[in-house]
């Protein structure tokens, strides 16, 4: 595969990477392996007009191209991010208009960002309650205390297999 990588900021790491189509295409099967869908979601995907139109090779199967496959990615990990359908949509078009549509691409990924920052907040909040409430009980049953403070009284031990009723036969 050919393919250049670009830093992003200062990261000696590459952050994305841009790839050529002069490579064999893709078959679905494939394109579902490295994106983590299904194929029938590949082709929801593309129903729904997420996708570009696929193109078919002289047998009629969907051939994805290096390119496609790296929107399928992209796509995806937006959906797993919580982002709605038709942002994603309109990000998919917008890759479609080429090198002029950067802009209105970015403006997307920025707001999208935004709100997973804003649901991570509410989560910590969450996480927060829940840490606190894990430790109440935890203090509770080793204190051996009910919620209202009072003594829990000791239940009695329970046999680990019933005995048979009368009259049956063991």
């Amino acid at each position: 595969m050919n393919s250049k990588t670009y830093p992003f900021g200062m990261s000696t790491q590459p952050a994305f990477t841009v790839l050529d189509d002069s490579d064999a295409s893709l078959g679905i099967a494939e394109v579902a392996h490295l994106s983590g869908l299904s194929q029938d979601t590949l082709r929801w995907y593309e129903r729904e007009g997420l996708l570009p139109a696929v193109h078919r090779g002289t047998d009629r199967r969907r051939r994805y191209s290096r390119r496609d496959a790296a929107l399928v990615e992209m796509l995806a990990k937006l959906r797993d991010s919580g982002m709605p359908t038709e942002e994603m949509r309109e990000f998919s078009r917008l890759v479609a208009g080429g090198a002029a549509t950067h802009g209105q691409r970015l403006a997307i990924l920025e707001r999208h960002r935004d709100r997973i920052h804003r649901r991570q907040v509410e989560l910590d909040q969450h996480l927060a309650s829940l840490d606190e409430k894990v430790s109440h009980y935890r203090y509770l049953i080793g204190a051996g205390l009910d919620c209202d403070g009072q003594p829990v009284p000791t239940l009695p031990a329970t046999r680990s297999s019933p005995t048979p009723a009368e009259g049956e036969s063991r």
